[in-house]
């Protein structure tokens, strides 16, 4: 048969439903019915359903090209299951088909001949089609229609689930309007659509739900908040700024900013992790605890040093400096040099984290856990570094670390406050220079 659109189609079956079995009964011409409803051809499917099909609910089982693994029962085998190779076979709907492609004014004439709206043959309903396309005129014209804005799929999402796009915000007022249940959560991660749209940074979905009444701490099957699952998302530059207000917008709904997963991490610990300064900034500012511990002993610092060599483009050491000011506990000096190997390619961590000691024994066999590329490529600072081996400390440096002793967690509020040039507030900040005196 020649390929249809959207579909690399190998075999095309119609069959009437009857409850939930099919009757076998083919109907013709398949393949002219299916593609008027792939492309919205309105006036061929109105022609198709007079002469045809009378009954619009009928269902579609499509054999696919592709092939995908299958798991089948295989008792003679004295196995519970079997793994095999077959080719796809989807079942839908022309309610189902003309909903995933937006077509509206079909997809009102099936309704008119009283497609069934729930109906969901191939484990999704129509609503499900339209909402994770984006289609708002599908999704409304099935709400009015009576769709369940609440009825899952076979893998257990509502809609209001697979709003996961920008494009979907008209979906989703829509089904909120229509009575989504904004804390409903999914079958097997029993994330809310709030969970959903902190994973997508989706800003204005998150204030739909919240305004509808959504829980700000619900937990998924991880233990993880909204704001949790949002600080592990914000991964790049590109995102930042949206995760950014997303958290924001979270923690002015009073998010419990040192909520723990299973793991026992913070929204701290996954910032830090993606060396995202920003995001670790704001949460400092709420009260997050910058010496939390998860499971594995971990403090924030700790992640975003191991972080820091994959995350360069982020500027990691931002995140160390702000951390060290909010109070953040130190790394113990003898594993100093297991920093200095995992960030030898970002020396402002190196610098940082040195002058934030009152003295560092620096040993000379520490040149040697240093790339050579690294060490080359960052001559100037790591020759001024190794230069400090039994080098007694400048007054300056000392009065430095006396000052931030006094200050502790609050070098960050209080050191800008001194009566100081600014060079000498960000010396006590422990901005970098890119060398040590």
């Amino acid at each position: 048969m020649e390929q249809l659109p959207g579909l690399a189609v190998e075999k095309l079956q119609i069959f009437e439903q009857e409850g939930s079995k099919f009757s076998g009964k083919p109907h013709a011409p398949v393949e002219k019915y299916y593609e008027a409803l792939v492309k919205g051809d309105l006036k061929k499917l109105k022609a198709l359903i007079d002469q045809y099909y009378e009954d619009v609910n009928i269902v579609f089982e499509i054999n696919k090209n592709e092939l995908e693994w299958q798991v089948k029962s295989q008792a003679a085998y004295g196995l519970s299951g079997l793994w095999s190779l077959e080719y796809k076979r989807d079942l839908t709907n022309p309610l189902c088909i003309s909903a995933s492609h937006g077509h509206t004014a079909c997809l009102r004439h099936l309704l008119f001949w009283r497609a069934d709206p729930n109906a969901a043959p191939g484990g999704r309903s129509a609503l499900h089609e339209a909402c994770g396309k984006g289609h708002t005129n599908c999704t409304e014209l099935l709400l009015e229609h009576k769709a369940n804005p609440n009825l899952l799929s076979d893998e257990g999402q509502a809609p209001l689930h697979l709003c996961t796009g920008q494009d979907t915000l008209g979906c989703a007022k829509a089904l909120v309007r229509f009575g989504a249940l904004v804390n409903l959560p999914s079958e097997e991660t029993q994330e809310t659509p709030l969970h959903i749209a902190a994973r997508h940074g989706l800003y204005d979905h998150l204030q739909l739900y919240l305004r509808y009444g959504a829980t700000v701490d619900e937990k998924n099957s991880m233990e993880e908040t909204a704001l949790s699952v949002a600080c592990r998302e914000a991964k790049t530059v590109e995102d930042q700024e949206s995760y950014l207000q997303v958290c924001k917008l979270l923690l002015l709904y009073e998010a419990d900013v040192n909520t723990m997963d299973e793991e026992k991490k913070t929204p701290l610990h996954k910032a830090c992790r993606n060396a995202n300064h920003s995001l670790v900034q704001l949460l400092l500012q709420r009260g997050a605890d910058v010496n939390a511990i998860d499971y594995n002993g971990a403090y924030p610092m700790s992640c975003v040093l191991q972080a820091a060599a994959f995350k360069q483009e982020l500027k990691p050491h931002l995140t160390v400096q702000t951390l060290l000011n909010y109070g953040s506990q130190k790394i113990w000096p003898t594993a100093f040099v297991k920093v200095l190997k995992s960030c030898a390619s970002v020396p402002e961590i190196i610098e940082i984290l040195y002058n934030s000691y009152r003295q560092l024994p620096i040993s000379e066999k520490w040149v040697d856990v240093i790339p050579k590329e690294d060490f080359q490529r960052h001559l100037t600072f790591y020759e001024s570094f190794f230069a400090q081996i039994n080098r007694v400390q400048y007054l300056q440096h000392l009065c430095r670390c006396e000052i931030r002793r006094r200050f502790g967690s609050k070098c960050h509020y209080l050191i800008p406050l001194l009566p100081v040039p600014k060079p000498l507030h960000k010396y006590l900040l422990l901005e970098p220079e890119g060398i040590l005196l």
